[in-house]
């Protein structure tokens, strides 16, 4: 079993990690800020599980002796600007991925052996074919994106001063499902279609690949399991549109009268982003949620 710290362990994603690391067994702790509950866990295999580590501190100020004593072996850094709407063209991002580069870089110091860092899957030029590792080239094009890949860009060329260290980049695709935010597009398409709304898609043929929040969860896991090195695309492999996740949630809703395609539909810019997932299914991991169940189970998630 590993000792693993996860960062941003109460947004939507590091949370679903936190979750399956310690259904895992393995030791977690926490960077949480001070502010901050603690981290929901319960579930019926991590009620069992080793008590989380909460080591209080920031990005910004990492709580460094804390972080000395817990001596994990594996980070899996999932902290970053999230919010809809805002986190394409925040300025930041920059604070993160500095942040992220010197706290990176003081636990690799203090002994530190595997990296697990989130970036994006639109660090990629984008296409009609579905995105690779190493056959895909890289352009992003939005300060989030860029930041992301500046931070990639910084790592490799520091750690190679640090032999036996490996640094795993994940690039995470279009993670959707039960803790996610509103105004995401599965959540608000519910939204509105619960409350009788007419959905108009302006680009219904936008093909992306969704994956479930529980997958994506075991996917990062195992990539840190698993002790990757380089990249890896954190997708299914399949890519759905916009028109089949809103008419599926239509009916499922009982509202199929509620879906219409605006006329003419706009293109979009970001039209086809699907992971090639060969290197991820290597390691044997396989998507265990449809889209169907996956869809069915965010519906019936109580709202706050």
């Amino acid at each position: 079993m590993a000792r693993i710290l996860i960062t941003g362990s109460t947004g939507f994603i590091g949370s679903a990690v936190l979750r399956q690391a310690l259904d895992a067994g393995h030791e977690v702790g926490v960077l949480l800020r001070r502010e901050h509950p603690a981290p929901k866990t319960a579930s019926p295999a991590s009620a069992s599980s080793s008590a989380v580590t909460v080591l209080t501190g920031s990005m910004a100020e990492p709580p460094w002796e804390a972080l000395r004593r817990f001596s994990a072996d594996t980070l899996i850094h999932c902290a970053w600007i999230a919010t809809p709407g805002t986190y394409l063209e925040s300025p930041e991002n920059e604070h993160h991925a500095h942040w992220s580069e010197a706290l990176t870089l003081g636990l690799v110091e203090q002994g530190l052996k595997q990296l697990v860092i989130l970036g994006t899957c639109i660090e990629y030029r984008m296409g009609a074919a579905r995105l690779h590792e190493t056959e895909t080239p890289l352009e992003p094009t939005t300060p989030y994106a860029r930041a992301k890949d500046q931070l990639r860009r910084r790592l490799v060329e520091r750690l190679a001063h640090h032999p036996g260290v490996r640094l795993a980049w994940g690039r995470v695709f279009y993670p959707y499902g039960d803790g996610e935010h509103p105004a995401r597009l599965c959540s608000s398409l519910i939204s509105s279609l619960r409350r009788g709304d007419e959905v108009v898609l302006k680009t219904p043929e936008s093909t992306k690949d969704y994956i479930h929040i529980s997958d994506l969860a075991g996917a990062i896991l195992r990539v840190a399991e698993a002790r990757l090195d380089g990249s890896v695309n954190l997708g299914t492999g399949e890519g759905v549109t916009i028109r089949e996740i809103a008419e599926r949630l239509a009916t499922l809703l009982e509202r199929p009268d509620r879906v219409r395609v605006a006329s003419p539909a706009a293109p979009d810019p970001l039209g086809f982003i699907v992971a090639d997932a060969g290197r991820l299914r290597k390691l044997g991991w396989e998507p265990k949620v449809t889209l169907e169940s996956g869809l069915r189970r965010l519906i019936d998630t109580p709202t706050s």
